[in-house]
Formats: structure tokens, C-alpha cells, sequence
């Protein structure tokens, strides 16, 4: 039997910062960001996480504003249909990993969960309510997309109570775009606009591909995306079934597009996309979104970094240890703190409400505040934001604040 590859713990993490392309991500040394750049970038990911929490920025922006540095959001947006137009655009949703933007033409990819029962109370939901959702989809193929507070069915009454009480008519419009009858056609005030899929999607999008393709080809992209990954960390990337993922892995290795490695200190079988450089040294700062690739899967965070991440925004305020909104810091292949950020707008400040440099690295916050504190400029910049304020507290805050 062959022996796998042997890999050391500091050439998997180059490995992941390369394939991740936040390789070469330094302030001021980036190009112009039209289009094209975006679609590209958006391409290598293959998905853009959405959440709907904007109090520094919404997760979906940020990481191409960490890869390519300041873009023009505007541009963005047009290129998602986030309030422009009313049509489909290169660009839908769906809950691939979580809720995502995806292109089009991967579409097909997502048959087999849109074939796949939902949560067991969902279905019963769905069955009790069969005659609503028929009202709501018809509603939708009458008048062309709208998004779902605008619909005019006598089951969608306004509630009390804020974002999870919604009315009956709401989550038949959910339920329709999970069994993929109802498309995002865009967002208006990141609210989704939905169009009836048949009439809509055009016809390279509506082919049927089996599970087992599909989920080959989605590991495939996976790992192609986290250059080095375990089996839970491929399956991960696109939420599949673990045995699903295995078969799929099979296929890949028999096929060459992955090689089976053994990466020091992780303890269990891992695998290396052929595509994967495997450069001597990164070079790279920036600041990553909670839904960032690189750090999404909180296991892998912490196995490939020593970085144990929980988000905060769900977390009560008096057990939060590093603020609410917290974005891991990227330096090189390391990373090496978390800062705490919020857009003030109306004062014209990012706000740094807490920064804590890891204790593997905190010899070194003062050098590492100065590599940070450009990333943290230019995100201000980025968002028309005049300073840059040190606010709070946190084992880094002092060097943060004597950088910025």
C-alpha cells in the first residue's frame, strides 16, 4: 500500500491561506476591483455566506473586501440584484452551507435537497398548510416577483413581535424556496424578492443531476476552495452527509483530483486537492467575517491555527468574552487576535470595542498592531468612515490603538 504524503502543521496552514486566495492579501498592495475581479472571486468560494447583522458590515461583503481589498459595494450589489431590478440576475440564493449566494448555473447541483424531506415539523407544517402554499405560489406566478412583505394573501398580517414572528403566508414563501418552486431574483432592503422558478430560471438551470454527481463535484470544489481538509471539513463546506462525502472523496481520489495525506498533529485522515500550492510563505493581513471559508467551520479554525472561535452575536451580552461582532485577524499564515468592530456612522468612527491578541502570539502585539492596523484604516475607509477609534478594552487594545 502506497503511504500517504507526510505534511507538517505549518505547511497545511500556508496551504489553506493560499487556497483560501487571502495569499498576498496586503493593505495597499491590491489593484483595481471592477466586475470581473468579483465574479472571480466569488467563482474560487464558490458561495457567499449571507446573515442579516450589519453592525460593522454584513457578512457577505467581507470577504472580498478581505481577498481584494476595497471594492465598490455598489457594484456588488449590482451584480446580485441587491436592490436593482426585479429580474434574475448571474446570481440567486440557496441554502447551500447556510443561506448563500450562489451563480445560476449552479442551480442543478441542489436538486437532491430540494428533493429531501425537511425538518419533520416543517413537513407536518407544510401538509397542515398545503392549501396556503398553493395560494402563495400562485400568487407569485400572478403578479411576478415582489418579495414577501409585499404580497397581498389574507394569511400575511402584520405581527408584533419582531424578525421570527411572521405570519403564515411568510413561511409558506420559505417553504417554497427550500423545495427550490420560489427563486431569489435579489434583495430589496435585504429583504429576499422571490419569482416562480419555472418561470424564471432558464433552461441550463432546470436540468435534473443526480445526488451522486452532485456531491461529487461539490467536494470536489471544496477542496479545491480549503486546499488541505478532513472528511468533516469537506462535508462541511456544502453542509452534506458525511457517507455521502466519503463516497464522493472515493471517487475523487480514484480519479486524481485528491491525494490522501497525514498532517502533523490532526490526528485522522486528511486530503489534498491537486490544485493546491504549497507555498514556503504567505504573506497576508486581513480581517475575516464570522462566515468567512477560512474560518467557518469552527473545528477546522481550531485544529489548523489553535484558534478556538465562537461567534458572539448569539451569545447573551453578559457571557461574551471578546465583544459582540468579532472578527478574526489574519496575519500570514496565523491567527493571531480578534477584534471587536462597529460601524458609527453617524460619528463617522469604526469603533474597535475590543481587540485581543491570542497568547501564542503576544510577544508580539505591538509588531502585529502594526501590520493590523492598515487592514483596520482601510476597512474605515471602505466604509466612508473618517477614523479609526480604540474603545474598549481586551489584551490588545493598547498596541491597536498606539498603531491606528
Amino acid at each position: 500500500m502506497t503511504r500517504s504524503t507526510r505534511i507538517s502543521a505549518a505547511q497545511a496552514r500556508r496551504i489553506a491561506v493560499a487556497a483560501s486566495g487571502l495569499d498576498g492579501a496586503v493593505p495597499g498592495e491590491r489593484g483595481r476591483v471592477g466586475p470581473r475581479t468579483l465574479e472571480r472571486a466569488i467563482g474560487r468560494l464558490g458561495l457567499l455566506q449571507l446573515d442579516s447583522v450589519n453592525v460593522f458590515e454584513r457578512s457577505h461583503y467581507l470577504p472580498l473586501l478581505a481577498r481584494l481589498g476595497p471594492y465598490d459595494r455598489p457594484a456588488l450589489d449590482r451584480l446580485l440584484h441587491h436592490d436593482h431590478g426585479r429580474s434574475l440576475g448571474a446570481y440567486t440564493e440557496y441554502v447551500a452551507h447556510e443561506a448563500a449566494v450562489i451563480p445560476v448555473a449552479d442551480w442543478p447541483l441542489w436538486a437532491w435537497k430540494r428533493r429531501e424531506p425537511m425538518r419533520g415539523s416543517t413537513d407536518a407544517w407544510a401538509a397542515e398548510h398545503a392549501t396556503l402554499i398553493d395560494d402563495v405560489r400562485a400568487e407569485f406566478a400572478e403578479r411576478g416577483p415582489m418579495r414577501p412583505s409585499e404580497m397581498e394573501h389574507p394569511a400575511h398580517e402584520r405581527l408584533p413581535g419582531g424578525w421570527w414572528n411572521k405570519s403564515d403566508a411568510y413561511w409558506a414563501t420559505a417553504i417554497l424556496f427550500r423545495r427550490g418552486e420560489l427563486v431569489t431574483v435579489g434583495r430589496s432592503r435585504f429583504e429576499r424578492r422571490y419569482a416562480v422558478a419555472d418561470a424564471v430560471l432558464p433552461e441550463a438551470a432546470r436540468a435534473e443531476l443526480g445526488a451522486v454527481d452532485a456531491h461529487r463535484t461539490l467536494v470536489g470544489r471544496a477542496a479545491i476552495a480549503l486546499g488541505i481538509a478532513t472528511v468533516d471539513d469537506l462535508a462541511d463546506y456544502h453542509r452534506l452527509p458525511i457517507a455521502d462525502t466519503k463516497v464522493a472523496i472515493a471517487a475523487l481520489v480514484d480519479a486524481g483530483a485528491l491525494e490522501p495525506v497525514e498532517v502533523e498533529g490532526w490526528g485522522r485522515p486528511a486530503y489534498r486537492s491537486v490544485c493546491a500550492r504549497s507555498p514556503r510563505a504567505v504573506r497576508s493581513t486581513a480581517l475575516l467575517s464570522p462566515f468567512d471559508p477560512l474560518v467557518w467551520h469552527r473545528p477546522r479554525a481550531e485544529r489548523l491555527f489553535g484558534f478556538a472561535y465562537r461567534i458572539s452575536i448569539y451569545t447573551p451580552a453578559a457571557q461574551r468574552e471578546h465583544g459582540y461582532y468579532v472578527l478574526p485577524v489574519l496575519v500570514d499564515d496565523h491567527l493571531v487576535g480578534r477584534v471587536d468592530l462597529k460601524s458609527d456612522r453617524k460619528a463617522g468612527v469604526l469603533r474597535v470595542q475590543h481587540a485581543h491578541v491570542e497568547p501564542a502570539h503576544a510577544e508580539r502585539a505591538g509588531e502585529l498592531a502594526e501590520r493590523v492596523a492598515p487592514s483596520l484604516r482601510e476597512a474605515a475607509a471602505w466604509q466612508g468612515l473618517e477614523r479609526v477609534e480604540v474603545a474598549g478594552a481586551g489584551t490588545w487594545a493598547r498596541e491597536v490603538a498606539a498603531a491606528v
